[in-house]
This record gives C-alpha cells, structure tokens and sequence, in this order.
C-alpha cells in the first residue's frame, strides 16, 4: 500500500447472530473514530467537553515525559499527523490491555505508535503539505521518513525495544518490503498490531489528498491486504477488537496515562533534557463567537499566515472545493489547492496568487477567478485577499475571502430551498414524514446528477414508552421537542431534519459522507444524553442512531431502509449507541448502459443480463452483506440450494426504479450463485487466501415482457446495488459468465439464517 496509507476489514461471527454483531461493530467503530478524532471527548478520567489542546498535552506530557518536546515538534510540523499519531498510540494502548499484554511489551508500543511518525519533521512541507498525488520522488524521499524517525529517536531513546518496533512497522508481512531478512511472526508483535492500526485510522481520517473511507471499506481493505502487508492474525483479532466498548477502553488508557504511570518511570526511557513548554490554552469567549460565525458563512473563508499555512477553512470553502478543513489545515496554500484558474480558464501561476500579492505588497487584492470543485466542475467566485498586519504594520497573514457568483444553484441551496417551503410537523417544526420522503427523492436524484455524496441519519429516542406511561404525553412531547431541536442545532445549510413518525427522526446530510455523518450522530447522542429534562425530574434520556450513506444502485427506499435496519440493530445491542451500515460511495457505479442496439431488439430466450464478480472478503461475509440487500430491497427469496439462492424483486415493493407505469411494474428474478476460492498471490505463492466469485443472472418473472431497454436499464441498477454491497468488482464481459470447474462450494442454506423456498421466509432478514 501507499505512503499515504490505504487500509483493510471485518469477519462475521456465527451466521446466525453476524450480521446483528457485524452492525453493533460498525456502531462500536463510529463512536471510536468520533471519539479518536475529537480529543474533546478524552480527560483521562470520564468523557467530558473539554479543550481539545489541553487534553492532548496532558496525555502526551503525562506518557513522553521529557520527550514531549519531540511530540511538540512534530505538531508544530504537521498538526494531522501528531493528531493520527495520539490516536493510534491511545488505540494500541486499549488493544494490549484487551490481549492482555506484558507491561514492558505494552509500554514499547505505547511510546513507538505516539512517535512512529516523527521522522515527518525532516520531509518538506512542499511534501507533506500537497494537496494532490505524490511524484515517484516525492514518495520516495517521503518514504525515508521511517529512517529519520529512527535516527532521531536513536539520540533520545534508551529503549532498544521501542526503535526495533518502528523499524519493523514498515516491513510488510510477507517479506516483499521492508529491511532485512525478518517476515511473518518473526517481526515484533508490536510492529504488526501498529501496522495495522496505523493503517486503519489513515484510511478513516481526512486528508487534503483523499476523503475518509467508509468504514465498512477500510475493513475490507485490511482483509484484502490481510497475508501481504499485514499479519492476517492481527487484522481478525483487531476486528474484535471492535466488539468491545470502545469508550471504556479509552478512558481505561487515558487514565493508565493520567493516573497509573509514574513521571519518574517515564523519563527513565529517555536520556534526559529540558521539558519544551506546551503549546494550547483556552480559548476565550470572543474566540467562539468569531470561529462559529466564520464556520456558519456562505461565503468561502480562509486564513492564512505569513509562511502561506492554512489556518482556518470554512464550510463555505468545502462546499466550493470538495476539500475538507480538517485535511488542509496547516497546509501551505498554493494555487492547485482550489485549482484556481483565471477568467481565460488558464491555470493561476503561483507568483500570480492573490495570496503571494497580498503578502507581497501588502495590498488588498481582488478579482474574478474560477475555483476547481468535485467531478471536474468548477464555480466562479470573486475573490479578495485582504492582508492582515500586527500593531508595527507588519504583515503576519492574509484573509482570503471567496463569494459564489455562478448562476447555478449548488445542492445544499436546492435543499435549503424545499426545507423552506416543506410542511412542517406542528409539534417541532421540523419537516414531516411526507416532506421528507419528496426531499429524500430529491436527494438521490441530485446525487445520480452530482456524483456528491449524502448520508441518512435515523434516530429514536430509547424506551419512549415508559417515559409516557411514567409522566405522562406533556412531558413526553418536551422531550421530542428537545431532540428535534438538538438535531437542528447540528444541521448544516441544505440539510432536512424531519420528524419521521412517532418519536423518530430523520437528518438528511447533503454533502456528507458516511464517516462525517457518523461523527455527526455520535455527537448529536452525546450531547442529547447529556440534557436534563425538568419535565422528567431532571433526568437524561438517551437515543440510538442508525447511519448510512448513499450507494451506487441506490433509491429513496433502499437508502431509507439500510439506514432504520442500523437504528434497530442499535437498539437490539443495547441501544444509546450508533450503528452505521453501507459502504457509501467508495464503489464507482459502472457505466456500462444498454447500448441502442440492445434496446430495440427483443429479448433472446429469458434472460435479461448475466453479470460475474469477485470479492476479497470470504463467502460468509459475502453472505450478511447479502442478507442486507434482500433485506433493503424487500425481496422475496424463492430458493436457497447449496450455492445458489434465487431472489424475486417486485416492482411495488423496491420502489420507482422498477415502475415502468402507473398501472404496472417488472417484476425481475435474480439468480445468485457464491463460489468460495482458494487462491495463491503471485508474489507469494505459499500463502493461501479465500476469496468469493458471484455469478448473477437476471431474468423478468413474464417471459412475455418484450419493453427491452426498460427492462435492462432495470436490472442493471440491480447489478450495480449488489455489487456495492458485496464490495465486488466485475470480472470478464459485461454479458459473460463463466462456470467454475471445481473449488469448494458451501451450503447457502445454513448460512441464510431461516432460508429455503418460502417466500415468507424473507421476514427473518
């Protein structure tokens, strides 16, 4: 995998209770990587808002002792990357209390993963800090980070054991890269349970390069390089891992930090020096006031200081750019950034930036340019840089200040505007059930235009019931109204929150993938947790969330339903938790359409479109996704024989995709055979790993259904859905399948939880 690291997935328990453990993992993984990437929520004693900074240096300091100073250098360099090294360490410290780890061993990997990444303060910002792909040079000279963190720690570290797992953290499992002879268990356990952490938050967080993935498909990709890069063992433990309460087990390693470890002990693995003074503070009122202004402005905002490093990047500027603050903070801004471009459509070259002019001259510059957005499009703005100088008038930064001027209007005013005009709920004055399923439609629909990603929030407030029968409607109806209000607060312009029925809550997230939008429930149930109802004698109450994000083959329906199947996998595994499913839009839909051809002729015998696949996950994993599609797609399941089941897919039940008028629908079968695979990498012929093979066949219920191209376009989509939620890729023809001589085939029937040829079997899934 890259540099810039990429990472792996989940196995299923028992096929009966996996895919209701499968979801309670995903929900377990957003709290942690909600609480990995919000230091607010970590004090060292219990969850708390506190400052984001402080916590920070008190862990580090209280961990690193006199070698905090290295940690200081390396956030001063590259804020993201000190903020992924704590959240790593914090992670591996919790893995080795849940392995039940020697001390020694946990306290080597506990100093190795907060400074793994240290040796990044010798790279060049140009480096380190750009925005898009690296050069061959660039990745190697990045590469050779690992080799100055070593000869950095060398002058510092008194423990040999710490530098053996950072110098083996790099090595791959298999032995194809790395130094020396060593592979296998013959690396440092610590070297291989930091691999793939390290990888695993990577793929997770942010980057000014590449959005966060999906946490459904940063497991997956641990499985797919699980016996090359990574210890295969460490991935399946790792994923256990996540069963366990992920908040508990961070208090526990905040407190160890905190609490437990003696300062004298500490500095005994260092050679000693003087302690660097920390950096942070609180921050004042005035502070809040402006930074909730800047991040609620339409407008694009960007601060920037004298060396041209970002400093704060507004909402404003994400919706122009695609590109997310978090990732470009600190970051030196260039023209390619924002792909800025003049009013010829010519690149902006960097002499010519407004922000080099600005600091250059000390002018306030302004002009008409055209900035670079997702999917190529690009949106014009008049842009003004506006220089920033302290009391002697020297320039210390520049305000870069971009308003829209395009006539088209973006996605979030679109929704903006149908949340203005929606019928509301007259108890909360959010959206209601029928506004929300017209904007849903809208949603997806922009979404097949856009390409831009938007997510599905479920909610419903626990044990609601008792709350009636035990104060009565009044003050059940206060406490609606307190989650409506709490979703609104975290709502973003072009965004709908509606009261779905009851006490359930829907938030439509425009512009939002499933890992932010995870981030977003779990503060929203934090915080909701935290209220004290006076109507309920001062008691907090308590919400679970269901989140999902928009796939390729998606509709209004499939969406809506994946997202409640989350929410009641949450309350089913004890509910005040979010459980997040689908794998979003990290699956590129396949273009291939009917060609005119095609969509004239009849149909030949009846058979409407074979398709063949291959997926890296092993067949029972393969088979809870599969349960999660009949489900979402209310399908009926005909048959379940061996290795094949055999779906029927009504056009009433799955929704417009499959109205072909008002008075009639297709109705298609889906045959679906899984072949699980042993097969041998070419670059490391003794191992031996299982993937799945899926053959899909797909048939109209009438053989008399002669409206071709409709028919197709049909299943197609059908296609693209399933081959999102198997995490799949296409093999072969569009049109050929291939039989398979051979191999192991499994008993579908055992592992569809309550299968066989009953259509109503399909109410168990």
């Amino acid at each position: 995998m890259e540099n810039r690291p990429t990472t792996p997935g989940l196995t299923a328990t028992s096929p009966a209770e996996a895919e209701i453990v499968s979801a309670a993992t995903e929900g377990r993984l957003a709290r942690l990587s909600s609480l990995m990437h919000d230091w607010e929520s970590l004090d060292g004693r219990a969850p708390n808002i506190v400052d984001s900074d402080e916590t920070a240096r008190r862990l580090v300091e209280a961990r690193l002792g006199v070698a905090s100073s290295l940690f200081a250098a390396m956030r001063w360099k590259h804020e993201p990357t000190a903020q992924h090294c704590l959240r790593v360490a914090l992670s591996c410290s919790g893995w080795s209390e849940l392995m039940g780890l020697p001390d020694e061993m946990r306290d080597d990997l506990e100093l190795a993963a907060l400074l793994h990444d240290v040796g990044k303060i010798g790279v060049l910002d140009s480096i380190l800090s750009k925005p898009g792909a690296l050069t061959a040079q660039e990745s190697l000279i990045m590469n050779c980070h690992w080799l100055m963190g070593e000869q950095i720690l060398r002058g510092s570290c008194a423990s040999e054991a710490v530098l053996d797992v950072i110098r083996n953290t790099r090595c791959w499992f298999d032995g194809t890269r790395g130094d020396g002879d060593r592979r296998g268990e013959d690396l440092p356990l610590g070297s291989r349970m930091l691999a793939v952490v390290d990888a695993f938050d990577a793929m997770t967080s942010d980057h000014v390069y590449r959005r966060a993935m999906s946490v459904q498909r940063a497991f997956d990709e641990l499985y797919r390089c699980a016996g090359t890069q990574f210890d295969p063992d460490m991935v399946t433990v790792f994923s256990k891992l996540l069963e366990k309460d992920p908040l508990a087990m961070l208090e526990r390693a905040s407190q160890r930090w905190l609490v437990t470890i003696h300062p004298d002990w500490v500095n005994s693995q260092w050679r000693r020096g003087d302690l660097q003074p920390s950096i942070g503070g609180p921050v004042s009122t005035e502070a809040l006031f402006q930074q909730k202004l800047v991040d609620n402005m339409h407008d694009g905002v960007i601060f920037i200081d004298a060396g041209r490093k970002v400093l704060a990047w507004n909402r404003g500027v994400e919706r122009l750019t695609g590109v997310s603050g978090k990732s470009v903070r600190t970051h030196q801004f260039v023209p390619s950034l924002m792909q800025l471009r003049d009013e010829k459509d010519q690149p902006i070259a960097e002499n010519d930036c407004p922000v080099a002019a600005a600091l250059r001259t000390g002018v306030q510059w302004s002009r008409r340019l055209h900035v670079g957005g997702r999917e190529g499009r690009s949106a014009a703005v008049d842009m003004t840089a506006s220089p920033v100088a302290d009391a002697n008038g020297t320039v210390i930064g520049v305000t870069l200040l971009l308003h829209d001027v395009t006539s088209e209007i973006s996605l979030e005013e679109r929704c903006q505007t149908l949340h203005d005009k929606a019928t509301k709920d007259p108890l909360t004055q959010a959206a209601n059930r029928a506004e929300f399923d017209r904007v849903s439609a809208e949603f997806v629909q922009a979404h097949r235009e856009t390409k831009r990603p938007c997510s599905l929030i479920m909610t419903d407030i626990d044990r609601f019931k008792s709350i009636n029968d035990t104060y009565g409607h009044q003050a059940g109806d206060q406490v609606i109204q307190s989650i409506a209000q709490m979703m609104k607060t975290f709502s973003r312009a072009g965004d709908l929150v509606a009261r779905y029925g009851g006490e359930e809550f829907a938030l439509l997230c425009a512009d939002c993938d499933n890992a932010t939008a995870a981030q977003r429930a779990e503060e929203i149930r934090i915080a909701f947790s935290m209220v004290r109802h006076t109507s309920l004698g001062d008691r907090c109450v308590t919400a679970s969330f269901g989140v999902t994000e928009i796939q390729p083959g998606d509709t209004p329906e499939t969406l809506l339903r994946r997202s409640d199947r989350a929410l009641m996998q949450a309350k089913e595994t004890g509910r005040n938790r979010l459980v997040q499913l689908g794998v979003g839009g990290d699956v590129r839909e396949d273009e291939a359409k009917p060609t005119a051809a095609a969509s004239k002729k009849r149909l030949v015998g009846n058979t409407l479109l074979k398709r063949e696949m291959t997926s890296d996950s092993p067949l029972e994993r393969n088979v809870e996704k599969l349960k999660g599609f009949v489900a979402d797609h209310h399908a009926d399941i005909l048959l379940t024989d061996r290795n094949r089941v055999q779906l029927r897919l009504d056009g009433e039940k799955g929704g417009p995709l499959f109205r072909r008028g008002a008075d009639r629908s297709i109705r298609l079968i889906m045959d679906i055979s899984l072949h699980e695979e042993s097969f041998a990498p070419e670059n490391n012929p003794r191992a031996v790993f299982k993937r799945t093979r899926i053959a899909v066949s797909i048939s109209p219920l009438k053989s008399r259904e002669r409206r071709t191209a409709d028919a197709l376009e049909r299943a197609r989509q059908l296609v693209v859905s399933l081959r999102s939620y198997l995490l799949a890729v296409d093999v072969g023809g569009v049109e050929a399948v291939t039989e398979e001589a051979g191999g192991l085939w499994h008993n579908l029937v055992g592992l569809f939880a309550g299968g066989g040829t009953n259509e109503a079997q399909t109410s168990a899934h």
